[in-house]
Order: C-alpha cells, then structure tokens, then sequence
C-alpha cells in the first residue's frame, strides 16, 4: 500500500467516525463502555479530532504521488 492508497483510507476512516459521532450527539444516542455512562461532550471533543484527522488525510491523499 502506497502512501496515497493509506491516506486515503485513513482519511475516509477518520471522516465516518467523526460522522458517527455527529449522529450520536444529534441523535441523543447514549454510549456504555464496561458500565460507564459516556457523557456528549466526549463525542464533540472526537468530532473535531476525528474531523481535523479525516480532513488532513484525504488532503494527503490528493498531494501524495
């Protein structure tokens, strides 16, 4: 795998969690992990991480030769 190949996945990857996160807070979906009630903020903190990541990734991609 080249690296356009890989920043394009993970650019693509990086883009469908921060939108499954979106969908969460939008949604009023609740997450349980091992008991623990997670809070909303914690999925918009993810939505600008995941975002910034799956942007700069799919930028890449289109740089890389």
């Amino acid at each position: 795998m080249n690296q356009r190949s890989f920043s394009l996945v993970a650019g693509i990857i990086f883009v469908l969690i921060a939108i499954l996160h979106l969908l969460r807070i939008i949604f009023g979906w609740e997450a349980v992990i091992a008991g623990w009630a997670v809070p909303h903020w914690v999925s918009w903190v993810a939505v600008v991480i995941a975002g910034y990541l799956g942007y700069e990734g799919l930028r890449l991609s289109k740089r890389a030769r």
